[in-house]
């Protein structure tokens, strides 16, 4: 089976920061984890990142790699059709 290739868009909203999302659906375990963990070293400082992930173990991974880059995970929503919106704000924890 192949892989899905990752799908990202950058969105901006007035008075907001920038949200960019990442959509990792259909990936396993490690992936989603390891690609967030890269779309986060090169997001800039100001920006949301909305993770897609249908792992069972993603929300676990990506928490971790949040809490190991310093960055801050805001909140995780169940979507509709199965899996996980995980809302992570970049650079440090105590914006």
């Amino acid at each position: 089976m192949a892989e899905p290739e990752d799908r990202t868009a950058g969105l901006s909203a007035k008075g907001r920061n920038p949200t960019d999302s990442l959509d990792l659906r259909g990936l396993k375990c490690p992936l989603p984890a390891l690609r967030t963990e890269k779309a986060l070293a090169v997001a800039s400082a100001t920006v949301d990142l909305v993770v897609l992930a249908d792992d069972p173990l993603a929300p676990l991974d990506i928490a971790n790699v949040c809490r190991k880059g310093g960055h801050a995970l805001i909140a995780v929503e169940p979507i509709e059709t199965g899996g996980w919106a995980l809302r992570i704000r970049t650079g440090s924890t105590d914006r």
